[in-house]
């Protein structure tokens, strides 16, 4: 908890999102702009409100967070284990419905690196 605030930090990619929750009517703020703004895309709506659909728990926190870095998918998915971070520091029984649905564990996969002698990470120059 940061100033009294259940606080949480989530990453994906190079995504990294802090979080802020406090209970409310369920608004959500995303760098000082509306989450609908933010958002335009109804299915990474759903992907940010997705641990309160598991707690069931919607419209019973507002929500501000800051999110830098990545891509607009990245961002929602670092939102969402940023939020699952900070529902634990609620209450701990959170744990176990938000490690099954797997919002606790950090994405591991990132992009990976050109290498030398090469047109990208993996392919090859023709032969032939």
């Amino acid at each position: 908890m940061i100033h009294g605030r259940p606080y949480g930090t989530g990453k994906r990619k190079n995504a990294i999102a802090r979080v802020f929750i406090s209970p409310g009517e369920g608004k959500v703020t995303i760098n000082d702009r509306a989450f609908d703004d933010y958002f335009p895309r109804e299915t990474l709506r759903m992907i940010v409100e997705q641990p309160f659909d598991v707690l069931e728990a919607n419209g019973k926190f507002d929500v501000w967070a800051t999110v830098c870095g990545g891509g607009i998918a990245a961002q929602a998915e670092a939102i969402r284990h940023g939020i699952s971070r900070a529902l634990l520091s609620v209450d701990t029984e959170n744990r176990s419905p938000l490690k099954k649905a797997g919002f606790l564990t950090r994405d591991a996969r990132k992009k990976e690196r050109k290498k030398p002698g090469q047109p990208g990470a993996r392919k090859k120059f023709q032969y032939s």
